[in-house]
């Protein structure tokens, strides 16, 4: 029988160490690693994925300094008394045969601290504080600083460090002349921009020896204007190689970029040439990264000879036995990251402990958990959205007997709506799973079939969970029968016709949804590394500084106007870290956004408004479709408590808002973990 994912799962030799196989469990900032009190759960999460089968693991950043924080008071290795809480992470880790790296990140100007410092005191448009310049004499500290930080990480029992280069943090300050105008050593001609994370890597590895890991995250392309040319990233890259670094780590995009790099409009390995393009210059294996959620793709780059390793972070936030499942022949059984940023990036930057929206339990290892029933229970599960599927699946785990009850012909619940939406086809992947889920838990699954309460009482339900959603709201409004008006399930679901011009009413979650799929029609640039290029400006030719050129949308399908009765701006209330490409993207689209609506009547000139208060105007349109928020289903909840039966409401049910899948998906668990 042959090995699966052969190329993916094939140990890698870098001398006086091996690696189980060509998967690295890529940087990510979980918030444990702010206090150390966190650290017993960062272990925890850490030990997971390291018997999951990570080949290597990097930790989230951790700054060489106070200068280089993140945030006051944030993850950092530069003294002694630090160390010992990391050994709880090392062990652990070690424990089940795994490697780990400490990310050492200098956050420059990015630090969100009045202490940070840069090249120079230039204001990063991302953080509201102004960088102190360095002097020269403060540059040359600034390196022995990362060389103590990989020392201590050493002595911390960490197999190698990786060093942050990307991003558009410190190291990236330096390199590129927007944000280094200094006219010392350091500054000036390229030759002395890149002295910087070349004599960085040689105090680290002069600090810690030949037999210990040195990744460098470099920047191979910034996406911003006036960023590094090729030529420049080739330069440094040899240099790095030469200076006595184990691995390059692909970085892609600065922070400040406006092209979406990780988010799930972004096509799978969509950057993966660039790395490839580097593989021509350097011997050092080379780590490609980037949108690779699946053991597939992964094994593809790696047999293409487009890489030496893949950099997979949120996949195995979404599932800490990704390889496992990948070597054991069963792809089906992971549950795949789908790029959200709803919990994990969304809640780093809002101060919040990261998770995932798929997997509730990433970086809560050690507090939400489930044991086997002590008593075997009959319960019903209504609705088989996101909520129910996941307090189903658990249940069953757990040794219920469960019937889960779905009026639809298929599982998935608003899931169904997303996948549709240009850039979101990664949400059938968690149908896909759930799917697998449902078959290997032993759930009855009752498709097509609207179960009453009386169906329920007369079956003789231990329990019941409400799981049934929501309804869309209704406009009330005089003209809101006309034949134009439309709901957002009749466009996205029952693919009613819809004009040339529009007006949607409602600018949450699903307005833009609906706006993105109607003006998007018939193509989707997330599915088309090429049209996605074009369409937010990345030059795959690289003959720009950066790699970034002006983009080049495709023209709309239609003519589209957004509403909403809010005065504040349209999208606020969107994810922190994808809003922006939302708006971006609509934008592009030439889509009118209007707030501070009042909505007087519709008729057959379209739809007539106040804006602010002053005189009517007219949207002029041929379809209005309803995005104006939802209302819980909860038909069944009065009589099963009459019939004192315990009933349980999740999701939509419990509180229907603007739709939150991350809240569903943590409640069906959490409800069910309880029963």
């Amino acid at each position: 029988m042959s090995t699966p994912y052969p190329h993916l799962l094939e140990p890698l030799d870098l001398g006086y160490t091996k690696l189980r196989n060509r998967s690295l469990m890529g940087s990510m900032h979980t918030g444990m690693e702010d206090r150390a009190s966190d650290f017993p759960k960062l272990a925890a999460y850490f030990k997971e994925r390291a018997e999951g089968g990570a080949g290597l693991i990097v930790t989230g950043g951790f700054a060489p300094s106070v200068e280089g924080w993140l945030s006051p008071f944030g993850s950092k290795l530069s003294m002694s008394w630090e160390v010992g809480r990391h050994h709880q992470v090392t062990h652990a880790v070690h424990q089940a045969d795994g490697k780990i790296c400490l990310q050492i990140l200098h956050a420059g100007r990015y630090g969100y601290s009045p202490l940070c410092v840069s090249a120079s005191a230039l204001k990063s448009p991302i953080s509201k504080f102004k960088p102190r310049a360095l002097s020269t004499r403060g540059v040359y500290r600034t390196i022995e600083d990362y060389a103590r930080s990989a020392k201590l990480a050493q002595r911390a029992g960490y197999d190698g460090v990786e060093i942050m280069g990307s991003e558009g943090y410190f190291i990236n300050q330096f390199l590129v002349s927007r944000t280094n105008q200094r006219d010392d050593e350091w500054g000036g001609e390229f030759v002395n921009r890149m002295r910087l994370p070349v004599e960085i890597v040689k105090a680290v590895r002069q600090a810690v020896g030949e037999e210990f890991i040195i990744i460098f995250r470099l920047s191979m392309i910034d996406l911003v204007e006036e960023g590094s040319s090729w030529e420049e990233v080739v330069t440094l890259g040899k240099a790095l190689e030469e200076a006595g670094t184990t691995l390059l780590n692909t970085g892609i995009g600065w922070h400040e970029a406006r092209v979406p790099t990780i988010a799930t409009s972004v096509p799978r390995a969509a950057f993966a040439w660039v790395t490839a393009r580097m593989k021509q210059h350097v011997a050092l294996p080379l780590v490609a990264t980037n949108r690779i959620n699946d053991p597939q793709v992964a094994d593809d780059l790696i047999r293409s000879g487009d890489a030496d390793m893949v950099s997979m972070a949120r996949p195995f936030l979404a599932d800490a036995e990704f390889i496992n499942k990948a070597a054991a022949g069963h792809p089906e059984q992971i549950n795949t990251c789908i790029a959200c940023n709803q919990a994990c990036l969304d809640h780093t930057f809002a101060m919040q402990r990261s998770t995932c929206l798929v997997n509730p339990r990433a970086c809560y290892e050690t507090e939400l958990n489930f044991s086997a029933a002590e008593s075997k229970k009959k319960i019903a599960v209504v609705g088989a959205g996101p909520a129910g599927l996941s307090a189903a699946t658990v249940l069953a785990e757990r040794g219920h007997d469960v019937d889960l009850y779905e009026k639809a012909g298929e599982i998935g619940g608003q899931f169904n709506i997303a996948k549709q939406i240009p850039g979101k086809e990664e949400f059938d992947e968690t149908i896909r799973y759930f799917n697998n889920k449902i078959e290997l838990t032993g759930v009855k699954l009752k498709l097509n079939h609207a179960v009453g309460a009386a169906d329920l009482i007369a079956a003789n339900y231990d329990e019941v969970i409400l799981a049934s959603g929501i309804r869309p709201r209704t406009l009330q409004i005089e003209g809101a029968d006309h034949p134009m008006v439309l709901s957002y399930i009749d466009v996205v679901v029952d693919k009613k016709p819809v004009g040339e011009k529009v007006a949607i009413i409602g600018a949450g979650g699903i307005g833009f949804d609906v706006a993105e799929f109607l003006v998007h029609q018939g193509q989707s640039p997330s599915l088309d590394i090429d049209a996605f290029n074009k369409e937010w400006g990345v030059d795959s030719e690289y003959l720009t500084r950066g790699g970034y050129q002006r983009p080049q949308p495709h023209p709309p399908a239609r003519q589209i106007t957004m509403l909403q009765r809010k005065k504040s701006k349209l999208g606020k209330g969107l994810g922190k870290t994808t809003g922006w490409i939302h708006r971006a993207a609509l934008a592009m689209k030439q889509v009118n956004m209007i707030g501070g609506v009042s909505y007087e009547r519709i008729d057959d000139r379209g739809l007539h408004i106040l804006v602010g208060g002053n005189s009517s105007q007219l949207i002029e349109c041929d379809t209005i479709v309803v995005c104006a928020g939802q209302i819980s289903r909860r038909d069944l909840l009065q009589e099963l408590q009459t019939a004192e039966i315990p009933t349980h409401l999740i999701g939509g049910s419990k509180l229907a808002g603007e739709l939150d899948a991350k809240r569903a998906i943590r409640e069906g668990f959490e409800v069910a973990a309880a029963i």
